[in-house]
């Protein structure tokens, strides 16, 4: 699977998990009610679709010009770092406003999360390049019959 159809379905099914984790660890976090915290996983998981297709298609880019091929344990730790580190910094300032708490209250939370969704990126990517292979940008050179 390759091209939109692969980002589609990876969004999908990475944000709809999102939104279920996001919803309960922001309940316990916050002692915010489970509405709140599910608009809020929601708003995030919005924030995080667009985030999510601008950063996987520079990194694709970025990627398919790399001499090297395929995703090694190095370039999925960069790839989830650089994700995650970006969405921080999208996603604190809507926490603050959202929960009317500090930016240093929103950045603790968003650190919790963080913490969660480094390793969550990471094992999704990686098990779902292995359900669906590897993009063409990743996926080592066919040699010519």
């Amino acid at each position: 699977m390759q091209g939109i159809q692969r980002k589609v379905v990876y969004v999908t099914l990475y944000e709809g998990f999102a939104i279920l984790f996001a919803s309960i660890g922001l309940a316990a976090l916050s002692g915010a009610g489970a509405g709140q915290s599910t608009v809020l996983a929601t708003a995030s998981s919005l924030v995080a679709v667009v985030w999510n297709l601008v950063f996987n298609t520079l990194f694709e880019a970025w990627e398919a010009r790399q001499p090297v091929r395929g995703r090694s344990v190095a370039r999925r730790i960069g790839h989830a770092l650089g994700f995650e580190g970006g969405l921080a910094l999208l996603l604190i300032p809507l926490f603050a406003w959202w929960l009317d708490i500090s930016l240093w209250e929103a950045l603790l939370y968003d650190a919790a999360l963080l913490l969660f969704f480094l390793v969550y990126t990471f094992v999704f990517n990686w098990s779902f390049d292995r359900l669906f292979g590897l993009p063409a940008s990743a996926a080592a050179a066919q040699p010519v019959a």
